[in-house]
């Protein structure tokens, strides 16, 4: 089975979705499991993991409906805010829903570089394998330092990497990303999404040879036991659309053997995400 595992679903909203600027204009309207289904469909891909884009419990409402009724959304990434004191409460509600497979907070986002060490954060993480759920790491590279300092506090918790951490493809940069990768590659709890990589990159003009170093730093550290396929989309669509994503991959990957080839495209994220 093929998995896309990470993607997402929203019905435009220019307040709440503030963060499509008139650059991302493309990006501002609904999409919904229908169309997303069609560009699967063209691609081979089975299966798909929703993340969510927005900070709110409607938010992991939505997701997990729409996961109950199209049967192809495998698993649902939501929302709670893991540093409420009623962290654990909202936890035992939402996990009695077997399509919700972990969480996600939008660390980037957050002025405090280390508020993943905060410890109402913490808090809210250790209470994650409970209930089985993993965990989404959603940062920029100046966070990776923080990162390796959370997943080794919590050596039992499922982490996964978004987005490689978003490297500097654009501009070339490598230091101290690569190194930093590398040290979180070493801690076995951690998996990694090869994904978002084209929204790094030049959006207009970006070429195979711009992202390879940064996919051979990344399959050198993880291997292909622990990296996994998502698209971003409709994320994608700045800097191509859904085949581009599949096309990327499918070039570099093509001498790579047929199992790790499928370990990359569905074995690890149905691993990792516990899917059916």
């Amino acid at each position: 089975m093929k998995i896309d595992a990470h993607q997402h679903f929203w019905q435009y909203n220019p307040v709440r979705d503030s963060w499509i600027d008139n650059s991302m204009s493309v990006l501002m309207r609904d999409f919904l499991p229908s169309e997303l289904k069609e560009e699967m469909d063209n691609n081979g891909i089975d299966g798909c993991i929703t993340v969510q884009a927005d900070q709110s419990e409607e938010e992991t409402n939505f997701l997990l409906q729409l996961a109950q009724s199209n049967s192809f959304i495998k698993g649902v990434v939501g929302w709670i805010d893991l540093r409420a004191a009623n962290a654990e409460d909202r936890l035992a509600h939402f996990a009695t829903n077997e399509k919700l497979k972990g969480l996600r907070h939008i660390v980037q986002a957050e002025p405090d570089e280390h508020f993943m060490l905060q410890n109402d954060f913490k808090r809210g993480i250790s209470f994650l394998s409970k209930y089985r759920l993993t965990y989404d790491i959603l940062i920029f590279p100046k966070h990776l330092g923080t990162a390796l300092e959370l997943v080794k506090q919590f050596p039992e918790q499922p982490f996964v990497i978004d987005h490689l951490a978003k490297p500097q493809i654009k501009e070339q940069v490598f230091s101290p990303w690569k190194e930093q990768i590398q040290a979180l590659a070493k801690a076995p709890n951690v998996f990694c999404k090869v994904s978002g990589l084209v929204t790094e990159a030049n959006w207009h003009n970006w070429k195979m040879e711009d992202i390879r170093p940064y996919l051979d730093i990344a399959f050198e550290a993880f291997g292909t036991d622990r990296l996994m396929f998502g698209s971003d989309w409709p994320v994608c669509k700045l800097a191509g659309n859904y085949t581009t994503t599949c096309v990327l991959m499918e070039e570099y990957l093509k001498d790579f053997s047929e199992v790790d080839k499928a370990k990359f495209w569905g074995i690890n994220a149905a691993k990792f995400y516990t899917l059916n």
